[in-house]
C-alpha cells in the first residue's frame, strides 16, 4: 500500500513489539502462568491476570480467519489504496491479528487462505506487519 497511513501509536506494553518490527521480526506475548498467547500487547494476561509475560518470535505464517474488502477508505489518507482488504489472521502460535492482505486482488482473498507476513515501512523506522498470499496458497491456485 502506498497510501498515507496513520502512524500507529505506541503503548508502553507494545514497545518490544514495535522495536522488533524495526528489524522486520514479528513477535507476540506469551503468558508463562497459563501458557497461552496474548495478543494485543498488554501488561497482564487477559485469561489468568498473570503478569509473567514474555516475548516470543512468530513464524510469520498465518491463515485468513475472516476478511472484508473496504470499498471506501476508513481514513482519508487511505483513499488511494481502495479497495483494500482488512483481515483477521490466525498465527499458528495462537494470536489472531487484524491487518491488511496485500499482494493480490482483493477478490482473491478467502477465508482459510495461507498468508505470510510482509512489511510496510513507517516514517519512524518501524514496520507495519501486513500479510500476503504465501507461496503455498499461490501453488494451490495454479
Amino acid at each position: 500500500m502506498n497510501a498515507e497511513r496513520l502512524q500507529p501509536p505506541i503503548s508502553e506494553p507494545a514497545v518490544p513489539f514495535w522495536d522488533a518490527t524495526r528489524e522486520q521480526r514479528l513477535t507476540y506475548q506469551w503468558c508463562s502462568s497459563c501458557e497461552e498467547a496474548v495478543w494485543y500487547p498488554r501488561e497482564f494476561c487477559p485469561r489468568c491476570l498473570g503478569t509473567e509475560l514474555e516475548w516470543k518470535p512468530a513464524s510469520g505464517q498465518g491463515v485468513v480467519y475472516a476478511c472484508s474488502t473496504m470499498p471506501k477508505p476508513s481514513y482519508p489518507g487511505m483513499k488511494d489504496a481502495v479497495p483494500y482488504v482488512v483481515a483477521l489472521v490466525d498465527l499458528p502460535e495462537g494470536p489472531r491479528l487484524m491487518s491488511n492482505v496485500t499482494g493480490c486482488a482483493p477478490e482473491e482473498v478467502r477465508v482459510g487462505m495461507p498468508v505470510r507476513v510482509t512489511w510496510e515501512p513507517l516514517e519512524d523506522g518501524r514496520h507495519l506487519p501486513l500479510f500476503e498470499p504465501s507461496p503455498t496458497s499461490q501453488n494451490k491456485e495454479a
